[in-house]
């Protein structure tokens, strides 16, 4: 069984819409896929399959005793798909302890399907780090916002901090030397990963070793959600560069995803794009994404990616960008010749797109005034 691990360095960047829709496309290949919510505090991904609320959950196999994992296990309406609920109305759902965390992930692994695909929380707390490590090719869900790329620069981060962590024995030099670092919480924030390895290598090459041989595992993918130009494709080069530069990986990018109003039809008639559209740009993109995993499924987890094959997938990306745009453009083109879309509808959706843009311009100002006032103090 291969574990999708999918996870945000922040919210609203359409991380369980990727997860419901992305096992659905896998399950039509014929494989067969558990989709697991694993955003304990804010459970909502039977929304988005369409199912109805469940009346158990993973919060209720922790807590009773005498739940078995078979009992929080659903049927969809989709062929070759399960579904494990997690529990947002049980208090403290999002507060597992440590044995809990290991009984789940116990029950987890012993499922029997080609892929689990697990939706994670966002954020960087050590259960979802922790549940994200499950897989060393965990999916990264970003936007091309600012907010949202460097959110997942940081989650990437902390992964390998956790990873560290879990590599040094207790009063080890390399121990030692990292819980120094993190009694300064600022000089563990702005630490340059590379240059701390190797201060580490020099102290206790033990350690260090352990390091560089788990580190290795750690593959990550990134998706890039809700384009609205092209040109956002682009953005995720500063990310690649960033995670190879300061953190030492090599990021895999699985593919883009435009941004379609068709995906809130799809929401609000409690239906998955990918079968309320299953030919829209958006619900293609799904489906190619789908195919490179399938594709690389026998190689997975074998060696580290080298810096060729990423700079390879994040060409491939731009290059796909560029066609899921002229597609979206003959779409609404023939909308607006069949009168299925008026001027009107049209002139509507471009004002809206046009304020989003003018709210990343405010954005990306703010950020670079703040910059330039830290970087004169």
């Amino acid at each position: 069984m291969q574990i999708l691990s999918i996870a945000s360095g922040k919210g609203g960047v359409g991380k369980s819409l990727v997860a419901a829709n992305l096992s659905i496309a896998l399950a039509k290949t014929g494989k067969k896929v558990v989709l697991v919510d694993l955003d304990l505090g804010g459970s909502n991904l039977h929304l988005i399959l369409g199912n109805r609320i469940p009346e158990k959950g993973i919060g209720t196999f922790l807590n009773k005793p005498f739940t078995s994992i078979d009992e929080i296990i659903y049927e969809t309406d989709y062929s070759n798909l399960l579904f494990i609920p997690g529990e947002a109305e049980l208090p403290g759902a999002a507060n597992i302890s440590s044995a809990q965390k290991r009984k789940l992930i116990k029950k987890l692994l012993a499922l029997e399907a080609d892929y689990l695909v697990a939706d994670l929380g966002a954020g960087t707390s050590f259960n979802t780090m922790d549940l994200f490590l499950l897989s060393g090719q965990g999916l990264i869900v970003t936007t091309p916002t600012l907010t949202a790329t460097l959110n997942a620069y940081l989650f990437l981060k902390n992964a390998v901090f956790r990873i560290m962590s879990a590599s040094f024995r207790k009063k080890s030099p390399a121990y030692e030397y990292l819980e120094t670092l993190r009694k300064d919480g600022e000089s563990l924030q702005k630490v340059f990963i590379p240059r701390l390895v190797e201060n580490i290598k020099k102290i206790d090459p033990e350690s260090y070793q352990k390091y560089a041989d788990n580190i290795k595992g750690l593959q990550p993918r990134l998706i890039l959600n809700m384009l609205e130009d092209p040109k956002d494709a682009a953005k995720a080069s500063k990310l690649r560069h960033s995670c190879r530069e300061y953190l030492g990986l090599n990021l895999d990018h699985l593919g883009v995803i435009y941004r379609d109003e068709m995906q809130t039809i799809a929401l609000n008639s409690r239906l998955p794009i990918v079968s309320y559209k299953p030919n829209s740009v958006l619900s293609q993109a799904i489906f190619r994404i789908a195919d490179k995993i399938i594709e690389h499924e026998d190689d997975i987890s074998t060696r580290p990616l080298s810096f060729d094959e990423s700079n390879t997938s994040f060409k491939i990306a731009e290059l796909e960008a560029e066609t899921d745009f002229n597609s979206k453009m003959q779409s609404l083109e023939e909308l607006l010749d069949c009168g299925a879309l008026n001027q009107g509808d049209l002139i509507d959706t471009i004002k809206s797109q046009q304020f989003e843009l003018n709210m990343l311009r405010r954005e990306n100002r703010f950020y670079k005034n703040s910059f330039l006032k830290n970087n004169k103090k």
